[in-house]
């Protein structure tokens, strides 16, 4: 003969079951979520480049890819803009190997192009080039040029640091990595899906965390590392 359970006993365990469910639920809310989030970022990567309605003050390449910085200086040699900034470049790269591959003229490089060493990843580029707009007075329009996939993590972090600068993107596509393709293929699926997570990062910091500094630059930032470019001769 069985002994009926304690009301305790009962009760306990009607709770715990309303706690899972509810945990079961908001875990599933949010898994959702986050494949719908996934979703809406791939399918808003652009699919081709544009051209940049404006005549900016400012045009910033954030490096990682050589396409980033010719175009940048394209848009620089064609009126665009008034001044470059190539942020995160490699510290053992000198200017000169730069200036040759630059479609600009020596004159517009040593006037108008401005190198910057020392950003580490993209909240660095972010800081490197809130540095350099306020040095060049840069307040108003600044054109962002980076791959398709890492523009909205780029705008993000720059708008960031100069809220009051109309950024304008010029998203390069990648030959590397067709964004077209993230449904049908696991590794452009899981490249966008890590920038996915490091954008959703970005967001929070940024946005909800407020966790960005806006500081005065360091000494050795307050000079243009264009400076540099007279190894040229």
């Amino acid at each position: 003969m069985t002994t009926p359970a304690p009301q305790g006993v009962k009760i306990g365990w009607c709770a715990i079951r309303k706690i899972a469910c509810a945990v079961c639920a908001g875990g599933a809310f949010l898994g959702a979520a986050f494949l719908f989030g996934f979703a809406g970022f791939a399918l808003s990567l652009p699919r081709e480049e544009f051209a940049v309605p404006v005549q900016a003050e400012g045009v910033v390449a954030l490096t990682g890819g050589s396409d980033r910085v010719l175009d940048a200086a394209t848009l620089l040699a064609s009126g665009q803009a008034r001044r470059m900034l190539i942020t995160g470049v490699n510290r053992a790269t000198r200017s000169a190997v730069i200036a040759k591959i630059l479609p600009v003229s020596r004159e517009l490089f040593e006037c108008c192009v401005d190198l910057g060493y020392q950003a580490l990843d993209t909240t660095g580029n972010a800081k490197e080039t809130r540095d350099w707009a306020r040095q060049h007075n840069i307040t108003r329009t600044l054109i962002v040029v980076t791959s398709n996939y890492h523009m909205p993590r780029a705008l993000v972090e720059i708008a960031a640091v100069l809220p009051d600068v109309e950024l304008y993107p010029f998203p390069v596509v990648s030959e590397h990595i067709d964004v077209a393709d993230w449904a049908s293929n696991l590794r452009v699926a899981r490249f966008i899906g890590k920038e996915y997570v490091k954008y959703l990062g970005s967001l929070l910091r940024t946005k909800v965390f407020g966790d960005f500094d806006d500081s005065e630059p360091p000494p050795q930032l307050r000079r243009s590392v264009a400076s540099a470019t007279y190894d040229l001769g």
